[in-house]
């Protein structure tokens, strides 16, 4: 059986016509031009009040561009869609060129930096309408003609805010706050870091703060501050973000806090080397705010980034070194040094023991303030480790052997002084040698010796006889002599 040529028509009818359509479709496609870009409005309302734009067209809020918020200025140009690109540009001006004034400049910086991530629609309005206030203001009536190209025309902050009083009441009283908190809070701020008073031990926590103030010298609240440590710890301290302070929680070496009311951090840090140091970083309002400038000429300009620059402060401080206390028993007569004395160390008071490095009592194993001795040879004796600065007092415990007579138990010798960090303190301590006895032969008796008063008295008579007698023996004396010699 042969075969018809109909079919074999209708297969070529059916792939041309399959072509056609898939070259259609082709066509279609390589035809179409990607979706743009949409502008994307953040957080803020729709406010009217300039002359000749009805509230559909300000839009006073932020723009979400690159997935990020941002603020914009160059009021009335064309919004940033959500791909909008930008370079990094200059410092901020206003809509006419012309350089901010300071306190304005300032102004802005702190307000994108405090408010520049609001969540709240009111803040975000308010931040808006002061912005485009500051950069955007009328030189005359004549920038506020409604028929005047956008690159041209003025912010009508009057309009804007009675609009926002009428419709959104929040919103026109967030500006009033915003403004005050600005001229308030503004910079340049100023960051410091204040030391604990006294010396420092390690491993001994004491307080340190860092403080945050404004242009007027006042503490700034609320401010996020990163505290970083060397050489210590955070005691086992964690950043309680409210409150300026700390609360436990494992040991850091850094943390983060944001200020009190007046404007301080303070933590307890604990010293584990030689010289402890903390460094306080922050986020600070720029002198002047910096734009970014967009590629396409006739877009609004980039703020939000161009408000904020580093600060930071540092304070260190030295831990106090271990002093010794050097003792030396001395002879009161001689001067000689004096072995055998027993000493307590005690503190000022002379009663409590004085304390070691570690800021532990020095005791004996009785619980009472430790004793030493002093050398034989020397009548010195050396204690180490003692924490210093402190008043330190050495007082006798009990006497050397010659030396007992003149100990009183109820006010023993002593001597005091303060130890300094690193140094030696010397203190002396003197006694008096008893006295010795005149020496006595063993068994003898003391000799008591009498003592009288002889009186002699002469009469004349006497010496008269006394006289004749003297002569009589003379003259015979004589005639003795002259016999012997006849012989």
């Amino acid at each position: 059986m042969g075969w018809s040529p109909r079919p074999r028509a209708g297969a070529r009818a059916l792939t041309g016509l399959l072509a056609a359509a898939l070259l259609g479709t082709l066509s279609v496609t390589a035809g179409a031009a990607p979706a743009a870009a949409a502008v994307q409005e953040g957080i803020g309302h729709h406010v009217g009040g300039q002359d000749g734009h009805d509230d559909k067209q300000v839009w006073l809020g932020s723009y979400v561009v690159g997935g990020q918020q941002v603020f914009c200025v160059s009021f009335l140009l064309r919004a940033p869609d959500t791909d909008q690109q930008y370079k990094p540009g200059d410092e901020l001006l206003t809509k006419w060129g012309t350089k901010l004034p300071a306190d304005q400049a300032a102004n802005i910086s702190y307000l994108l930096l405090r408010y520049g991530g609001t969540k709240n629609p009111d803040e975000a309005t308010a931040l808006a309408h002061l912005l485009h206030s500051w950069t955007a203001p009328p030189r005359t009536t004549a920038d506020l003609n409604p028929g005047l190209s956008a690159d041209k025309i003025a912010y009508d902050a009057r309009g804007h805010l009675d609009f926002m009083q009428r419709n959104f009441r929040a919103a026109a009283d967030a500006v009033e706050r915003l403004k005050t908190d600005a001229e308030t809070n503004r910079g340049p701020w100023t960051a410091s870091v204040t030391t604990p008073k006294g010396a420092q031990h390690l491993g001994e926590a004491a307080e340190w703060t860092a403080t945050v103030k404004n242009a007027h010298g006042k503490g700034v609240p609320g401010v996020a501050v990163k505290l970083t440590a060397t050489a210590a710890t955070f005691d086992g301290e964690k950043a309680d973000s409210a409150a300026g302070n700390a609360s436990p929680q494992a040991a850091a070496k850094d943390v983060t806090l944001k200020t009190a009311a007046d404007g301080t951090v303070r933590v307890k840090l604990t010293p584990t080397g030689d010289r402890p140091k903390l460094v306080a970083s922050l986020s600070a309002p720029a002198d002047r705010p910096y734009v970014r400038l967009p590629i396409d000429t006739d877009v609004q300009r980039v703020v939000s980034t161009g408000g904020e620059k580093e600060l930071t402060a540092q304070g260190v401080v030295n831990v106090a070194k271990p002093g010794k206390v050097q003792v030396t028993k001395t002879d009161a007569k001689t001067g000689a040094g004096v072995g055998g004395a027993v000493l307590r160390i005690t503190g000022k008071d002379k009663t409590s023991a004085a304390l070691d490095q570690d800021g532990k009592p020095l005791t004996g194993a009785d619980g009472k303030p430790a004793v030493v001795t002093t050398d034989g040879k020397t009548g010195g004796v050396t204690v180490e480790n003692l924490r210093a600065p402190q008043e330190i007092c050495v007082v006798e415990a009990s006497p050397p052997p010659g030396y007992t007579n003149a100990y009183d138990p109820q006010n023993p010798p002593s001597a005091c002084g303060t130890l300094q960090p690193g140094e030696t303190l010397a203190l002396t301590v003197t006694n008096k040698p008893n006295e010795v006895p005149r020496a006595i032969p063993a068994g003898d008796q003391p000799v008591a010796r009498a003592q009288g008063v002889v009186e002699t008295s002469y009469s004349v008579p006497g010496l008269a006889g006394l006289g004749l007698l003297v002569l009589l023996a003379a003259g015979l004396i004589g005639v003795a002599a002259r016999r012997a010699s006849r012989r």
